[in-house]
């Protein structure tokens, strides 16, 4: 069915292309604010840490903690960049560098602008290794799919010969 869409209207609405896009920047906009602090999700995630590992040092689990919070920031803009990417495709066939260049300087743009509305927010900090952590995770999204394009390129080339 998404094939034959594609084929008879090769250029989603903005509407299809983009809300994905503003609701997960909006889901990320929700995870900066005071109810995501790392006390408040600590008091959540190292108790289910602690019956998870009940031999784990206290220090464990906050090490444990502050590994899955920051792979939250990764995959909010693993998942943010495979979204921009969609949207700024609109429905067409392949993979352009120019896309995903202009995908990974909105992803970073975000980042930045994330952080930066955190300075304002109690209990929040802003980091610059975040914006980095985050614009990676972004990164590698966009590296993934290249791959994923390349090598499906190559197995049509290969099956045509």
């Amino acid at each position: 069915m998404q094939a034959q869409r594609a084929k008879h209207n090769p250029r989603m609405g903005w509407i299809e292309r983009w809300l994905p896009v503003i609701l997960w920047a909006i889901a990320i906009s929700v995870f900066s604010t005071h109810a995501f602090t790392s006390d408040d999700t600590g008091r959540f995630i190292i108790p289910l840490l602690h019956w998870l590992f009940p031999h784990a040092s206290m220090q464990a689990l906050e090490q444990m903690h502050f590994f899955i919070r920051k792979t939250g920031h990764f995959t909010e803009y693993f998942i943010l960049s495979l979204l921009v990417l969609r949207g700024i495709r609109a429905g067409r066939n392949g993979i352009r560098f120019a896309w995903m260049a202009i995908t990974l300087l909105a992803v970073g743009s975000y980042a930045s602008l994330d952080e930066f509305h955190q300075r304002f927010v109690a209990g929040r900090t802003p980091a610059v290794g975040d914006v980095v952590l985050d614009t990676t995770g972004g990164a590698i999204a966009l590296i993934l799919v290249g791959l994923i394009f390349a090598l499906s390129r190559r197995k049509r080339t290969s099956t045509q010969v």
